[in-house]
This record gives structure tokens, sequence and C-alpha cells, in this order.
């Protein structure tokens, strides 16, 4: 026998060890309460974190773009407005020196006409070549120069005459207004004052008359005054007479019964016909009252008797009640001790005779061990 060592096959071994890993991974993921109840996919999750980032981050990229695109734009428009005022400037400038340097009132082509015709003799063209444009000084012009000035000026002065007149024509006009107006206003001063004066003897006349009436209301006033009195006078003398010749100052006892009441100023007092005829009376009522008393009494007391045999009955039917009561309680108690028993002796028999073989730890352990 010749001993060869021949290679191992590892793909079996590898095979297995992938599907026990495999079986690992899939425990995990299943009985994992968290990711089969809720349901969370922790790859989709992180997937959607990178995707978040890198969506931000290219956010914050282009903003950056975004800004430095609009601060260069900005730059570039500063130094275009900077560019464009110093060319301004420059433009200037150079107009402002070309007037200095080449625009002189001499080198103008009417310069003779503003320079007296001083200019006239500058011109080194010869005169055959000018043509009527080149004319600068024409017959006639200029002959009546001084008159037409001193007739502007004196037109001048009766326009400034003019406007003068003009001027203190509407300071008289003014001045005529306001006194008017102040003529209008004292005339209404004056005519104000007199309307006061009239009014003031007006209130004075007025209250002249009203004195006058409440003097003679006074007077008429005291006059009924006086007749009152006067009349009270008389009124209680007569009383008085009346009173001293009355039956009451008198005592006359047979003024008292001659109406149809008693007149208490004028009665001397009750007969003995009247005092028994009332002492009857008075004794008949306190009879008629002690009987309806005793018919009260008796009447209170057979209520009395009623309610209490009311009451009698209501206690007895009370007792019966309570102890019918009482029983059905005796009787469930009973009934509940026998369900009681029952109970125990059904108990008793699962736990001693039905339910002798109790599950061990390793029966239970014998569930969930695999993923299929």
């Amino acid at each position: 026998m010749y001993k060869v060592d021949l290679p191992v096959d590892q793909s079996i071994e590898k095979a297995v060890e992938r599907r026990r890993s495999a079986e690992t991974a899939r425990k995990a993921r299943i009985f994992n309460t968290r990711v089969r109840v809720m349901g969370v996919a922790l790859d989709v999750l992180n997937q959607q974190v990178q995707e978040k980032k890198h969506r931000q981050n290219m956010e914050q990229r282009q903003d950056k773009a975004f800004d430095k695109l609009r601060q260069y734009h900005d730059n570039i428009l500063l130094q275009q407005d900077t560019e464009e005022r110093e060319r301004r400037a420059a433009v200037h400038a150079d107009l402002v020196k070309h007037w200095v340097t080449q625009q002189h009132v001499e080198d103008s082509s009417d310069a003779g006409l503003k320079c007296g015709l001083k200019g006239a003799s500058m011109i080194t063209i010869p005169e055959s070549e000018l043509g009527p444009a080149s004319m600068q000084v024409f017959q006639g012009e200029g002959i009546r120069e001084e008159q037409t000035k001193r007739e502007q000026i004196k037109k001048t002065e009766r326009d400034l005459r003019v406007q003068k007149e003009d001027k203190a024509r509407r300071l008289m006009g003014n001045k005529h207004r306001e006194m008017l107006v102040s003529r209008e206003l004292m005339h209404q001063d004056a005519r104000g004052v007199q309307e006061a004066a009239l009014e003031e003897e007006c209130k004075k006349a007025l209250r002249m008359a009203l004195d006058n009436y409440n003097r003679a209301l006074a007077a008429e006033q005291a006059e009924k005054l006086r007749e009152q009195h006067r009349r009270e006078e008389r009124e209680n003398r007569a009383e008085m007479w009346h009173t001293l010749t009355s039956d009451m100052m008198t005592e006359c006892a047979e003024a008292a019964g001659t109406t149809h009441r008693v007149l208490t100023d004028r009665w001397k007092g009750m007969s003995p016909e009247q005092l028994s005829t009332i002492h009857r009376e008075r004794e008949a009522q306190r009879h008629e009252r002690q009987r309806q008393r005793d018919a009260e009494k008796m009447q209170d007391a057979a209520w009395d008797l009623q309610l209490l045999k009311l009451s009698r009955e209501a206690e007895d039917e009370e007792t019966k009640a309570a102890e019918l009561r009482r029983q059905k309680r005796i009787q469930m108690d009973q009934h509940n001790v026998q369900l009681a028993r029952e109970q125990q002796t059904h108990q008793e028999f699962l736990n001693q005779k039905l339910y002798t073989n109790k599950p061990t730890k390793n029966y239970f352990n014998q569930f969930n061990t695999s993923s299929r």
C-alpha cells in the first residue's frame, strides 16, 4: 500500500459554512423584533441618509458657486462704472482744453463783427476767391445804430414809466378799497353801537315793566292773604261758637242715640239690658268655641289612631321582607359553598390525576430553532 497525500476538497466545507452563515443571518433578521415588527430596512435608510448628505453637499457647492458668480458680476459692474466715470472726466477735460486752446473769439467766423470790424483785415484769402457766403459786413448795416439805441432807451424809459404809473394806480386803487372797507367797518361799528344801545333800552324798559308786574302781583298776593286770614278768623270764631253751644259741652245724653251709630263724644254708658244681652251672647260664643275644640280633639285622636295602625302595618311588612331577604341570603351562601366545593374537587382532579406530566424547559426550547 502506498500512502498518497491527495489534496482535500474544501468546496463542500465552504458551501456548508456559507449555508450556515446565510442561515445565521436569516435567523438574526427574522427573529429580530424591531426588524420584523416595525419593518426597518437599515440598508435603505443608510442609502437615504447618504443621498440626503450628497444632495446637501451639492446644494452647498451650488450656493457657493452662485455667490462667487454674483461677487464676480458685482466687481465687473463696479469696474465698468469706475471706467465710465474716468472716461467721462477725461472727455470733459479734453473738451475744456480744446475750448481754451482752439476756440478763441478772434478765430471765429464772425470775429470781425464781434471785435468792431477788426477781424475783417485778417482775411488772407484773395477777394476773387470769396463768394457771397463769405460776406461779413453788408452795405447799409450799422448806419442808424446810435439812433436805434437811443430809441430803444426811450422805449425802455416809456415802458418803465408806464409800469410805474400802473403800479401807482394799483396802489391808489388798493388804498381806496382799504379806505372804503375801513369806512364800511366804521359804519358797521356805529350801527352795532346803536343797536346795542337800543337793545339795552329795550332791556331796561322790559325790566321796568317786569318790576311793575311783580309789584302788582305782590300786592294782589298780599290782598289775597289778608282776605284768607279774615275768612279763617271768621270760620274759627264760628267753630268756637258752635263748639261752645253743642251737645258735647252741654252733656245732652239724648243726642247719642239719635243716629244709627253711637256718638262717642256724646255717649254716657250702656243700660243694664244692653249689658245682660252682651253677657248672654258672650256665654253662647264661649260654649260654641268649646264644642268646636272638643270636636277637633276627637278628630285629631282618630287621625293619630289611624296613623299608628298604618305605621304598625308598615313595620310588620318591613319585618317580613327583611326575614325573606335573610332566608334568600342564607340559601345563596349555601349554594356558593357547594359550588366552591365542586370547583375545588374538579381542580384537585385536574392537578392530581389529569395533568400529571408537566412539560420541561427542553420541550419549549425545541420550537423556533430554524428559520424554515
